[in-house]
């Protein structure tokens, strides 16, 4: 991987199935490297990500997923287009949510989320992780074979967002038609299909807009002590009252994270222990090692390639010019593979001292506020798995036998998972 000349990061089938020995490559040699195909920043050394995630004064988030072209209607000139941006990034895609927003419009709709996902509403939450883990294993531990993604893991990654949020468990169904499942079997909470190709449950996220409209705005005329009645009256900083489309927009964004990256996850996760009987083993016999079978996985695979930033004023980054407009890529995986900060980063180490340096869920003010859900959500699916059940197994039958498997991943450059996952269990007696 020497010759960088020939590279389509963007474009390159190849590249979106196995990424690794190119953000390896770049985060030894290259840490800041300009593409050629379309001039985007490729940040994939860790120290160089987290300058990155930790001025957002000069790499704006307005265009974290718009591709590496963003899609301004005006030439980007000058030595700080802070201003040109600050007129067009509404209109950008994803633009009226805060994964979008720079400070100081994020720090204040991020106070209203963290306001939302306190130590004691995540302990609750766990709580009903327990619950609805069971819940849905009661369906797929009766079947000869089953697919993770839509028949576990995207139902199940909704539904402890819902409760989070303080949902009520009686409109869980309702969050679940939104998102486009049809139910198939309803032991207490549910578990569905999706109805999409690549496993995906939500179809956008307007689609949960009116659901929490209409909840808040019911809870400021009555609040009933719930979070969602939090979230009604929830003040900004400056103690001006949100919008309802708002509160309408932190809660549905952080249905959608949720649901992206704790899928994938539990896929990537899974499909190790699934994998490897030795390493099942262990973990079922030490279960203290779970945690940090987690971490090294979110190290080794997190389910986040990249993410984009924009530069709002001329500067440099390891020596590399990055005039006012240049696009970024943040490579969380490449960062996550760079040897200056984790020894030996293409081997899976379990006993890994600093796993938990990785970056699968960003860094500074945009750290993902969902990561303590998202770890707790596959460490009791590990648990409750080893619980209930003698083995978990790869399907042969879907994805060839051992030695030559047959897996397919995201067509994509942002995300890394599986689109399907078929396990066999062997249920205790």
């Amino acid at each position: 991987m020497t010759d960088l000349n020939n590279v389509d990061f963007f474009n390159d089938p190849q590249l979106a199935l196995d990424p690794y020995p190119l953000l390896e490559y770049l985060a030894a040699n290259r840490p800041v490297w300009r593409e050629p195909t379309h001039g985007v920043a490729l940040v994939a050394g860790h120290q160089e990500a987290m300058e990155v995630l930790r001025d957002p004064a000069t790499f704006s988030s307005s265009t974290i997923v718009s591709g590496p072209v963003p899609p301004f209607p005006v030439e980007l000139t000058g030595d700080d287009i802070t201003d040109i941006v600050a007129q067009y990034r509404d209109d950008l895609p994803m633009g009226d949510q805060i994964v979008a927003f720079d400070p100081p419009k994020h720090t204040a709709h991020r106070a209203i989320l963290m306001g939302l996902i306190t130590p004691k509403r995540l302990k609750e939450n766990e709580e009903f992780i327990w619950r609805l883990t069971d819940r849905q294993l009661d369906v797929v531990l009766p079947l000869d074979r089953f697919e993770l993604m839509t028949q576990y893991a995207h139902p199940y990654a909704l539904l402890v967002v819902a409760d989070l949020l303080g949902v009520p468990e009686e409109d869980h169904q309702l969050l679940l038609r939104k998102n486009g499942f049809s139910i198939d079997r309803v032991p207490g909470v549910g578990v569905g299909t999706s109805g999409e190709e690549d496993g995906s449950s939500h179809g956008g996220l307007a689609a949960l807009y009116d659901y929490f409209i209409e909840a808040i705005e019911d809870r400021r005329r009555e609040p009933r002590g719930d979070v969602l009645s939090g979230m009604a009256n929830a003040t900004f900083p400056d103690g001006s009252t949100p919008e309802l489309i708002d509160c309408a927009r932190i809660a549905s964004n952080l249905f959608s994270a949720g649901q992206e990256t704790t899928v994938r996850l539990l896929g990537t996760a899974l499909k190790r222990i699934a994998e490897d009987g030795d390493l099942q083993t262990l973990l079922r016999e030490k279960r203290e090692l779970i945690p940090k079978y987690i971490e090294e996985t979110l190290r080794f695979e997190g389910p986040i390639k990249g993410e984009f930033r924009l530069t709002l004023k001329t500067t440099q980054l390891a020596g590399v010019d990055l005039p006012a407009g240049t696009p970024v890529m943040l490579l969380n995986s490449g960062a996550n593979r760079d040897a200056r900060r984790f020894e030996s980063p293409g081997e899976f180490l379990l006993d890994r001292a600093n796993a938990r340096n990785h970056l699968a869920f960003g860094h500074g003010v945009h750290t993902c506020p969902g990561a303590p859900l998202a770890r707790s959500e596959v460490r009791i699916t590990i648990e409750r798995l080893f619980d209930r059940t003698d083995d978990i197994r790869i399907s042969e039958a879907d994805h060839g036998p051992e030695g030559n498997r047959r897996f397919d991943y995201m067509p994509t450059y942002m995300f890394r998972g599986l689109t399907k996952l078929f396990l066999e269990l062997t249920p205790k007696a």
